[in-house]
């Protein structure tokens, strides 16, 4: 009679370390040993040879419904599922205006995305300016994993900007749940006042975005959610940064007794404005913008002296129609990444020489430990759950309409040589993706909340 339900044979890569010919040994949904060497007896075995098993990649930035009757989480999910990525973290701004800003909307979109969703996920709550901080203690006991604010103003509706007093305000009250603060960081002022004037010269350039919201703009920002951090004593956590620039800021601050935080998107340690935006033009256009190889060069210095906090996606899966104006300013902002995060991570390091051990680090410890989830999942360890994922070097050139696991036929990864690829990915033990098809229905995923005695980010 066998101990457990399922073993997972291969090359166990954790953020502590690696070890060769190892195994991890499931029961009832959770990690109940790990090894090297023969494995226990379980009635389901998986051996992956030299393959490396890695904890399951926590996908901090995700926007499953920016687009209305688009993605949604039965898309996002599934593309999740088929890269190795077994939790999600979804953004509190939808389509039509909807602000995820109380208990009882996060707790409608959390009921809804249940139904839909293949992977577990979370789900940051926010505020409207006009009430203020008044629903952030009830969002929290909702189980919000966070809560997220913008100092610049997509949209006055669905994507308002927090003006500085209002954002002391949120984060001191953020800061009685233990939770996080995390922010879009632009300055509101410049980039609209930069943005007018790179209008104003009739240019419609790729460069007339990276142009509009300069560097500075971003670290002006960053300074300010910093200061109102250390002021209030928030954790705060920036969502995204495209500058080498605010990783010192972050170790600077983190270094002053602040809990600083910072995130580093996969587009910017892969993607430049000189040999991506160029050719790409919208549909490589986010916020931040890519900037210059040098900058992404800088971003890599960071992550391999520990300053990065954890690496996302910030995926959005926008109808081409939303990213093919020559007009580089008239399209939509972001772009779709869930199928291949991990494994572009992967490839860097390795074309790099740097650790296997950052990935684990960047895509699931860290993640883990930053949305208090760190008692439930995050690592290859005794009692989390068994979200695991397994990649094997199969080099292919990238297309996302060959999986039929995107709601989009675009990437801005389309073309490009990708070694590393999910080969297997479970969800508390079951397999959910087989290396060709995924597995888990619509349904499958559990709405997932923080726990905030659960231990904070590591540098």
């Amino acid at each position: 009679m066998s101990d457990f339900d399922t073993v997972i044979r291969g090359t166990l890569v954790n953020e502590d370390g690696v070890t060769e010919g190892g195994f991890v040994a499931v029961r009832d949904g959770k990690i109940a040993m790990l090894g090297a060497g023969a494995p226990p007896a379980a009635r389901e075995t998986h051996d992956f040879g030299e393959a490396l098993v890695l904890p399951g990649t926590i996908d901090g930035q995700v926007h499953s419904r920016s687009q209305k009757d688009q993605e949604d989480f039965i898309w996002s999910t599934r593309s999740a599922a088929a890269g190795g990525v077994t939790t999600i973290v979804d953004m509190p701004y939808d389509a039509g205006g909807k602000l995820i800003c109380t208990a009882e909307l996060l707790t409608e979109k959390a009921e809804s995305a249940a139904e839909q969703a293949r992977i577990d996920f979370a789900l940051y709550g926010t505020i409207r300016p006009s009430e203020g901080a008044l629903h952030i203690a009830e969002m929290a006991k909702a189980g919000a994993i966070g809560f997220k604010f913008s100092t610049f103003e997509t949209d006055p509706n669905r994507f308002p900007r927090i003006p500085t007093p209002l954002l002391h305000a949120a984060f001191t009250e953020v800061a009685k749940t233990g939770l996080i603060a995390g922010v879009h960081n632009e300055n509101d002022e410049c980039v609209k006042v930069w943005s007018e004037a790179v209008k104003a010269t009739g240019r419609t350039d790729y460069r007339t975005h990276g142009d509009s919201r300069p560097a500075i703009a971003e670290t002006l920002a960053i300074a300010e959610v910093y200061e109102i951090a250390e002021a209030t004593g928030c954790s705060a956590h920036i969502v995204h940064c495209s500058v080498g620039r605010g990783y010192e800021m972050a170790q600077a601050y983190r270094q002053q007794g602040v809990d600083a935080t910072i995130e580093a998107c996969i587009h910017y340690l892969v993607c430049s404005e000189e040999e991506d935006v160029s050719r790409l033009i919208g549909r490589a256009k986010c916020n931040p913008p890519i900037r210059s190889a040098k900058e992404r060069e800088k971003i890599w210095e960071h992550l391999a002296a520990g300053h990065v906090t954890i690496v996302s996606t910030d995926h959005v899966s926008w109808s081409l129609s939303a990213k093919s104006s020559k007009v580089m300013l008239e399209n939509s902002s972001g772009m779709p990444g869930l199928e291949v995060l991990p494994s572009l991570l992967l490839d860097g390091l390795t074309d790099r020489d740097l650790p296997l051990t950052h990935a684990p680090r960047l895509l699931a410890s860290n993640p883990a430990r930053l949305f208090r989830l760190a008692d439930q999942k995050g690592s290859l360890a005794i009692g989390l759950d068994a979200d695991i994922a397994v990649f094997a070097e199969r080099p292919r050139l990238y297309d996302a309409a060959a999986s039929g696991h995107n709601v989009v036929g675009w990437s801005p990864y389309e073309g490009r040589r990708i070694r590393h690829a999910a080969i297997a990915t479970f969800q508390r033990g079951g397999l959910i993706f087989d290396g060709t098809h995924v597995l888990a229905q619509p349904g499958a995923g559990r709405f997932i909340r923080p726990s905030v005695n659960a231990l904070t980010p590591t540098a």
